[in-house]
Formats: C-alpha cells, structure tokens, sequence
C-alpha cells in the first residue's frame, strides 16, 4: 500500500507554498499566516510599492496583503511553475489586478523564492518588473 500525504497538514515545502496562495487566492489570512513562521522575514521588491522588508505573519498581511486590496481591484497571484530544490521553493507565476486609482490593469511575470523549515515560510522574497507595476499605477502612462 503507498503511503498518502494530506495536503491541508503536508510540511513538504511545495505543498506548504501552495497553500498559502490558495489562501491569498481566497483572501483566507488567517491560513496565509498560518503558513508562516512566527519569525518569517517576507521582502517584497526594491521599486515594488509596498518595497521593504517584513516580519511576523500578522505584520505581513497587513503591510502587503492588506494594502494592495487597499489599492488594486482582483489582485491575484497566478502560480504555474514550481522548482523545489530542498527547502528552497521558486515559484513563476503572474500577478494580475486592476489598479483603483487609474483603472489600469496589471499583467505582468513574477517569481517569488520561499525558504520553508519545518512546515512553515521563514523567508521569502519577490522579484518582479516594478516599472510594470508603476506604469499601471501612474495616470500618466
């Protein structure tokens, strides 16, 4: 008989990743935060709007996730491609979203690097076109 892993408790880093953009996906932050050390360091892109770096899964939700509800309508992470090299999980995906102030759309790559311990997020860090982001934010454009 092959053994059979629930993914809703799995600490594999994958399935721990794919759970927390299920929960953003379903603006779930109470499991976003679940999927997250208490200690997580969260560094969202230099030229990003929200740039810098986070701590704590509260403090995390509510710097970033909170906000770019603030400002974009239907932000979503679109994660397609995994490459999972022990506790290290890269993610290709595209965030997609509306911008509120300018009614600009937002399509654009992105790739995100977790470090999972412990069947949790210690670390993550985004990488992403931030003039893309600016462009959709700036009336201007």
């Amino acid at each position: 008989m092959q053994e059979t892993t629930n993914f809703h408790t799995s600490t594999a880093p994958a399935d721990v990743v794919r759970r927390q953009y299920i929960a953003s996906a379903n603006g779930d932050l109470e499991a976003l935060r679940a999927t997250m050390a208490d200690d997580v360091e969260w560094t969202e892109m230099a030229g990003f709007p929200l740039a810098g770096t986070y701590r704590t899964p509260a403090g995390v939700t509510s710097a970033v996730m909170e906000q770019l509800g603030k400002s974009w309508d239907g932000w979503a992470a679109h994660d397609d491609t995994y490459v999972v090299d022990g506790e290290n999980v890269v993610v290709l995906a595209r965030y997609t979203a509306t911008n509120k102030a300018t009614d600009k759309p937002l399509n654009v790559r992105v790739a995100h690097h977790f470090v999972v311990r412990g069947g949790k997020i210690v670390r993550f860090e985004q990488f992403v076109d931030t003039a893309l982001v600016r462009d959709a934010m700036n009336p201007s454009t």
